[in-house]
């Protein structure tokens, strides 16, 4: 009985274009199958190749090479069974991992109830480990307006301590000029005669 599921997998399933960009672990499963029954049935193939070569006189040798020719043809059969069963096992773990990987995404689309949605919220104000939550994010906002603001002050500061500088040095030297008039004028010489 010769049955070639291996055809109808093929037209069925492509060559794993449909699911291998999925990178399912079936999937890449089912490849290194396929490999291995490829490279027996070359195997056996080319030992069927290998028995035209091989010349016979008697009807004895002509039996024992059409029984090992046989017996590759049996080994080419099997592998393709083989094959062939692993490939239904195949399906029915891919429609197994396909279904989990639906159930996931519709239980990551099911309605949240409230405390759910909190628990979300808090996650995300809080943030993972992976990136930052909007807490995170808002304190660093801060953290950069602080500083921004320190840097300013400072530069206000700076500039009114160098007007004041110059202010107070331009009093100083006023000063010490109405100081000099006035320390001149106190001690002018009092001429008191009796």
């Amino acid at each position: 009985m010769n049955i070639n599921i291996q055809g109808i997998n093929r037209s069925v399933f492509g060559s794993g274009m449909m699911y291998g960009n999925r990178g399912l672990k079936s999937t890449q499963e089912k490849m290194e199958r396929q490999e291995e029954r490829d490279s027996k049935v070359a195997f056996y193939e080319q030992q069927k190749e290998n028995l035209k070569n091989i010349k016979c006189d008697t009807v004895e040798e002509i039996a024992k090479k059409l029984d090992m020719f046989r017996s590759y043809e049996d080994e080419i059969m099997a592998a393709k069974i083989a094959y062939n069963s692993e490939q239904m096992m195949h399906i029915m773990d891919e429609s197994r991992e396909m279904g989990e990987k639906i159930a996931e995404a519709a239980e990551k689309m099911e309605p949240k109830t409230p405390e759910e949605r909190l628990e979300e919220m808090a996650e995300e104000a809080m943030g993972t480990d992976e990136n930052d939550g909007v807490l995170e994010e808002v304190l660093d906002e801060v953290e950069k307006i602080q500083e921004e603001l320190e840097e300013t002050v400072e530069e206000e500061l700076s500039e009114m301590a160098e007007e004041l500088t110059e202010e107070t040095d331009g009093l100083t030297e006023a000063t010490l000029a109405q100081l000099t008039e006035a320390e001149d004028d106190i001690y002018k010489p009092i001429d008191i005669r009796i």
